[in-house]
């Protein structure tokens, strides 16, 4: 059976299915479309749970591997490893919640429903894709239904967010799409796990004049990097995430901070560390203290916000700053911490967007000035909201506290001026986690507009459970995950090191010659 066709691709049937058939803009026709878009990602997660009762984690290779002829001599052909599959269950968990909070969309209900179906193809895409081409068109698609739900239901800067988004992802992905041909020119293959065994030239060259260490190694991961730096997003060229997130809806602004920011984490993964190992390790130093001013800088800038979105997007930039330091610090400890803190995040920024969404809908502000004591009138909201929040902190006993600890442990065995400097940002995330929840749910309920607020409802806090329950499990038995991925991530760290070991070993021949 193809699972991993079947779980890519049911979401963009039904998106078919839903645009040959439902008509109307009705209420009937609204619900219709809500309803088959719900069926659609909870049929596609299930089947995903299946696939993992397939998977053997003991395996490092990939597995349930298919492959076709596709076109011009090109290759579909998809997989997953202990590392690509908890990205498929992150993301076939989370579209059936973010549908489900949709519910109060009226506007142009069937296009947006086929947004995100198309979307969850197109996303899922990506962490399954063993070829090149396919991987990239999948990683440029998924532009397009974002771009779309910013840019049609976002809010009042709607189109200058859209724009800003798809240029910078766009821009960044052009160098990519070189480093591929370039690839495909060195080795004569666009198949991925050949890739991986291909050694490419970390000889020294000369380009223009220039010196380049480690050769064509460097030149194609910084041309990766461009692309995968922009997704994730790292300081500088994280600009475009806070607007895209104040503008977009509650539901894109769920997808984009779990699911398409974890896009670039993973392209570092499959890509740069296994591929380039050479100049991974060269050009690590780098990555390490951008990481770090990531933290540090974005911590501090979401102190200063007064509209929550951005200061949970300013957050989401500080906690992948501790996401690409555990992956360049190379070690079992920082890989499996920085894909743990991948996933836990998936769930924390989720819940904190979807948590905004909730006072938003009834409100219809985002302005932290504008609340104060919702404590008194939404006693469930706050439990949640403090849970969420202590989350985002790193609290022990959450799944937030796992991740950052392991990817600071990897990292202080690499660099511990680096570590110490990322640890301030554990500090810094309190003082900005705590003062949100201060301002908008404690003290006296005294504007007038908040006195008839009601707490949540049977489907929101329906949505919020099974985050809650992910939250704590993961936080408490977080070998849910370690074990699934520790043999993977065993296996990149393994050839990692073999590889900078055989390259230490030319460097000395060279100097004895």
């Amino acid at each position: 059976m193809p699972l991993l066709s079947i779980v890519t691709f049911l979401p963009l049937v039904a998106a078919v299915i839903m645009a040959a058939l439902l008509r109307g803009d009705d209420e009937a026709a609204q619900r219709n479309a809500k309803w088959l878009a719900l069926l659609a990602t909870g049929a596609t997660f299930l089947v995903s749970l299946f696939m993992l009762t397939e998977f053997d984690p003991s395996d490092t290779g990939f597995q349930m591997v298919e492959e076709r002829a596709w076109l011009l001599g090109l290759s579909y052909k998809v997989g997953v490893d202990g590392i690509s599959i908890l990205f498929v269950l992150l993301t076939t968990f989370l579209m059936p919640l973010t549908i489900a909070a949709c519910w109060n969309v009226t506007h142009r209900v069937k296009e947006y429903m086929i947004a995100f179906l198309v979307l969850e193809t197109l996303m899922i895409g990506v962490f399954v894709a063993l070829d090149l081409v396919l991987f990239y068109l999948f990683f440029e698609a998924g532009l397009i239904p974002m771009f779309l739900i910013i840019g049609i239901w976002g809010g009042k800067e709607r189109i200058y967010a859209a724009f800003k988004f798809f240029l910078y992802t766009l821009l960044g992905s052009v160098l990519m799409l070189v480093a591929m041909i370039a690839m495909y020119v060195d080795a004569g293959t666009t198949d991925i796990p050949s890739l991986l065994r291909h050694q490419f030239d970390s000889g020294p060259m000369s380009l223009i004049g220039w010196q380049v260490v480690g050769g064509l190694q460097t030149l194609l991961w910084l041309a990766f990097f461009a692309s995968f730096a922009v997704k994730m997003p790292m300081w500088p060229v994280h600009t475009w995430l806070p607007d895209a997130h104040v503008q977009a809806p509650t539901a894109g602004s769920v997808v984009l901070a779990a699911i398409l920011l974890k896009m670039g984490g993973y392209g570092f993964l499959r890509f740069s560390l296994p591929m380039f190992p050479v100049a991974s390790d060269l050009l690590a130093p780098m990555v390490l203290w951008l990481s770090a001013i990531a933290i540090v800088y974005a911590s501090l800038v979401a102190l200063a916000q007064q509209d929550m979105k951005k200061l949970i997007a300013y957050s989401s930039v500080a906690h992948m700053g501790y996401v690409t330091m555990g992956i360049f610090a190379a070690n079992q400890q920082g890989i499996a911490g920085a894909i743990f803190q991948m996933i836990s995040h998936g769930f924390v920024s989720g819940a904190l967007f979807l948590i905004v969404g909730v006072v938003y809908d009834r409100m219809h502000t985002r302005d932290i000035a504008a609340y104060g004591g919702l404590v008194n009138r939404m006693p469930a909201y706050a439990l949640i909201f403090l849970l969420f929040t202590m989350a985002n902190v790193g609290l022990p006993g959450t799944s937030g506290f796992v991740g950052e600890f392991l990817t600071l442990v990897g990292v202080f065995k690499v660099n511990i001026t680096v570590a110490v400097i990322a640890t301030t940002g554990v500090i810094l995330s309190a003082a900005y986690a705590l003062w949100l929840y201060r301002k908008v749910m404690l003290g006296d309920l005294i504007r007038e507009s908040l006195k008839s607020i009601s707490d949540m409802t049977l489907r929101e806090r329906a949505i919020f459970a099974p985050l809650v329950a992910m939250t704590l499990i993961l936080g408490v038995y977080p070998a849910l995950v370690l074990d699934l991925i520790s043999p993977s991530v065993g296996a990149l760290v393994a050839g990692h090191e073999r590889a900078l070991a055989e390259y230490s070993g030319r460097l000395v021949d060279i100097a004895g010659n």
